[in-house]
């Protein structure tokens, strides 16, 4: 054949000292078809299809899929384009079809996002990027490039404005081959969120909240302002006014639940060093758990201050009077009974501890 006789002067020009057996056996080695072909390019040459191509390995044929795909050749078509390049005598091993896939590197859209929301985060007052919203101009796809873009999605630029909540990023793609770096920019608007405690049902002032009563949303942080009230703090608290059902809860719109109610009856407790005396009493105020309240004493009809410290209880502080003092140190470790004397005449039931 021709070529191959052109081939075979070319070598034994180009290369004399070459052994003329390994010589013989390159030259005489049949170019061969492959059935799968795999490019990173835009084009498809001789030598990607064919192996032992010889010096045409390096002729354009064909234009590549488009990146990330596969095409479908027919034999019969391949060999005739090879024919008219010159390329004789390819063996196809039966092959039907060649197909060709071209290799390419893709960056899926929530990989954009994570970047682009990672490259503004801290900026002008925002938060972490696990709680900023984006809105892009234009709808994030995936994005194929050349496979040779194997560097990292480095930002070179990124701006955000705090006013109007825009973002401008742009990153660079480095590669192995030192051709100009891949850039790509994203914009659009930026919202950090916050998760709420949001009401599932219409609640009434002093309303104690259920674990049912309350989910979780991501709302903009900016309309829930700085005291917006965490889901785990309000679950058994009180409400403070009345809500609607779909209203985020602030810290202001709760409070801890009132244990003793204004006008209800309580019981009145005196503790001091080895000494417990209970009363009955009402209350004269509400509060929770902590808060200091009026309460009237029944047995002595004497309004008293003490400490919320449990439901219908209020801790009264005493000084210990002196004679029972002396009591307590005598009695030791015995307990006893005794009703004595207290605020004035009040009669009560004791209880007398050595500490």
């Amino acid at each position: 054949m021709m070529v191959r006789s052109i081939l075979v002067a070319a070598l034994l020009v180009a290369a004399p000292s070459l052994a003329w057996g390994q010589a013989k056996e390159d030259i005489l080695a049949a170019p061969v078809l492959r059935a799968q072909v795999t490019v990173e390019g835009d084009i498809v040459h001789v030598g990607d299809m064919v192996d032992n191509a010889g010096t045409a390995a390096q002729i354009a044929i064909y234009r590549s899929p488009d990146l990330g795909t596969i095409g479908t050749l027919a034999t019969d078509q391949v060999i005739g384009v090879l024919q008219a390049h010159q390329v004789i005598g390819v063996d196809t091993r039966g092959i039907k079809s060649v197909t060709v896939t071209r290799l390419a590197r893709t960056i899926d859209a929530k990989e954009i996002e994570s970047r682009v929301a990672h490259a503004i985060e801290h900026r002008s007052g925002l938060g972490d990027a696990a709680n900023l919203n984006l809105t892009f101009d234009r709808d994030v796809q995936d994005v194929r490039l050349d496979a040779w873009n194997n560097g990292v999605m480095q930002p070179v630029r990124s701006h955000y404005d705090p006013r109007s909540g825009r973002f401008d990023v742009t990153f660079e793609i480095s590669n192995d081959n030192n051709s100009a770096r891949t850039r790509l920019r994203f914009s659009g608007i930026a919202v950090e969120m916050f998760d709420a405690a949001v009401l599932t049902r219409n609640v009434d002032r002093a309303d104690v909240l259920k674990a049912s009563d309350v989910v979780v949303e991501r709302r903009p942080k900016a309309e829930m302002g700085s005291d917006a009230a965490v889901r785990g703090r309000t679950v058994g608290m009180q409400m403070r006014r009345p809500l609607r059902a779909g209203q985020a809860l602030h810290v202001a719109d709760i409070s801890k639940p009132d244990l003793v109610q204004k006008d209800d009856n309580v019981t009145l407790i005196y503790e001091t060093a080895g000494i417990y005396i209970t009363a009955r009493g009402k209350a004269v105020d509400t509060g929770t758990e902590g808060d200091t309240v009026t309460v009237l004493n029944l047995q002595s009809k004497r309004t008293i201050s003490g400490t919320v410290v449990g439901r219908d209880k209020v801790a009264i502080s005493i000084a210990m009077p002196r004679y029972l003092a002396d009591t307590t140190a005598s009695t030791g470790a015995a307990q006893t009974e005794a009703s004595v004397s207290v605020a004035g005449g009040n009669s009560a039931q004791t209880t007398s501890r050595a500490e």
